[in-house]
């Protein structure tokens, strides 16, 4: 017997517009972003103040102590460029800090389990958080506003608070048995020792984030290189060394994201432009240079879906193989941010602190959440992927902009951990293979493919589909529901041929949006 848990229909509203267009995981950080490009801001601009915005609004996704890639062609530009700012461990981070229990660790990754899962949360978990100066390259190269301009709305937000909702309680309460280890993690999100909770009516109470707030406005009023040599950089050191953590001030200042050419991948007369180095964009390209020369229906049918699963599966194990990557399909805390501005150009920002609260590691003397980017290493010596003192780390990240004729035609990307992959590329392949609109490409159900292995099937797929994989080995029906998280969270925004500016955001995630700039939306 099918034991559904859900009876219901779920659709999310998409947006037209003359002017920019913000679409992300929480609404409030969209239309901070779209309040932006209202100012006169650049697609770039949007995404990072909504990623400051985010830091306040979904915590656990992202914030000042993660890492990311965006990808950016701005409007004229020839091509995309891309703003690396991905894991890197900290100089004194040594292998032997890490000794092995013996047994398995599946959160995330199965690799071999290290005494006090330290590699997965806690301060030895860190790696060197490179988003504020990641952002701030950005910004000086495609940017239009102050700086202070774009960290100002999350200082905002951060003074009043993260209101908590039935979602709030339910990541929280996900995380509690970490959280609860760790004094400023467990005084923020464990009142009571309990995960918080809305009262049945009335105002939800707010959850403040320690001193998150004065670290913003410092951060808005002094600028990004205090994070990196100042006051910030100080706190940061000084709360990691006090726990036993070896992030050092000079981790800090010795971080340097950089800008490269986008990696071109041509699949019929559009060019996908994608991160480089150690993300899914090769593999990427490794999956559409399969897809390439097959002919497809109108509409996504079983022989579409299963070039796909194939296409993914056979990519994924030549990934394996070479690069050591073994995450499993589970929760990931990265966030998508993707926006167009009104003048066409589109900037797509993935950003992460790796596991869902990251290192459920709040600095008392900042507020920030710290990533647990360790966890992304081999914890075994002698691989591919070991852990080692500054070295980087293979993600799965995959921002991407589409162009056409040399004009950035849509931008899309996902959070999800290996999930990533098979979205980003389902919902590219809706819009350049079946001419489907960003609210059509949304709503269509798609499969899951997270490795060599294993099929997810949405059981809203049409029955034909359905019969054709089944037969798979590892294929099996699931639910797209709010949680369990059996699917990646997408979002795209697209120019149309007549200028006007599309957007969706993910439709099974109960914050996201799409926001258009006030006074421009259709």
């Amino acid at each position: 017997m099918d034991r559904l848990m859900q009876n219901w229909v779920v659709r999310k509203p998409a947006v037209a517009s003359n002017g920019g267009i913000v679409a992300s995981q929480n609404g409030v950080a969209a239309t901070v972003g779209a309040e932006i490009l209202a100012a006169g801001g650049s697609a770039v601009d949007a995404v990072v103040a909504t990623a400051f915005a985010l830091s306040v609004r979904e915590p656990w996704n992202s914030g000042l102590g993660g890492i990311g890639f965006m990808v950016v062609h701005p409007a004229g530009g020839a091509r995309a460029e891309v703003v690396a700012f991905g894991p890197v461990a900290p100089a004194k981070l040594d292998p032997a800090l890490f000794p092995l229990t013996g047994g398995d660790r599946t959160e995330l990754f199965t690799w071999a389990q290290v005494e006090g899962d330290r590699n997965a949360h806690g301060p030895l978990s860190f790696m060197v958080p490179s988003t504020v100066r990641g952002y701030a390259m950005a910004v000086e190269r495609f940017g239009r506003l102050p700086w202070r301009d774009l960290v100002a709305p999350a200082v905002a937000l951060a003074k009043t608070g993260l209101p908590v909702d039935w979602y709030v309680t339910l990541k929280v309460a996900n995380a509690a048995a970490d959280l609860r280890r760790y004094a400023e993690s467990r005084r923020i999100y464990l009142p009571d020792d309990l995960p918080p909770v809305a009262p049945p009516n009335g105002t939800p109470p707010s959850l403040l984030q320690g001193r998150l707030a004065e670290t913003l406005a410092r951060l808005a009023e002094q600028g990004p290189e205090d994070f990196y040599t100042g006051e910030i950089a100080a706190a940061i050191a000084a709360d990691a060394a006090a726990d036993g953590g070896v992030l050092a001030a000079e981790d800090l200042m010795k971080c340097q994201p950089r800008i490269v050419p986008a990696l071109d991948i041509p699949y019929r007369g559009y060019t996908f432009q994608a991160a480089r180095g150690l993300t899914a964009a090769p593999t990427l390209a490794d999956v559409l240079d399969r897809l390439q020369g097959k002919s497809f229906a109108k509409r996504p049918d079983a022989n579409y879906f299963e070039a796909v699963v194939e296409a993914l599966q056979q990519a994924y194990a030549a990934r394996l193989e070479g690069l050591g990557d073994t995450e499993p399909a589970a929760e990931s805390c990265t966030t998508h941010i993707t926006a167009v501005d009104r003048e066409g150009g589109v900037a797509a920002l993935t950003t992460t602190l790796l596991s869902s609260f990251g290192s459920r590691y709040v600095l008392p003397q900042t507020g920030i959440l710290m990533n647990n980017g360790v966890m992304w290493f081999d914890p075994r010596p002698d691989r591919p992927n070991s852990i080692g003192p500054g070295k980087r780390a293979l993600t799965n990240m995959c921002p991407l902009i589409v162009a056409r004729d040399g004009r950035p035609r849509f931008g899309v990307g996902a959070s999800g951990g290996r999930r990533i992959l098979g979205a980003v590329l389902q919902m590219a392949s809706f819009v350049v293979d079946f001419d489907m609109s960003p609210e059509e490409a949304a709503h269509h159900p798609r499969v899951d493919v997270s490795g060599a292995e294993g099929v997810a099937l949405d059981r809203r797929l049409p029955e034909a589909v359905i019969d054709r994989l089944s037969g798979r080995g590892g294929a099996h029906l699931v639910e797209h529901t709010v949680w369990p998280q059996q699917f990646s969270c997408p979002n795209l925004v697209l120019r149309g041929e007549d200028g006007t500016n599309h957007g969706i955001s993910d439709v099974m995630s109960p914050w996201s949006a799409a926001v258009a700039e006030p006074d421009a939306a259709r």
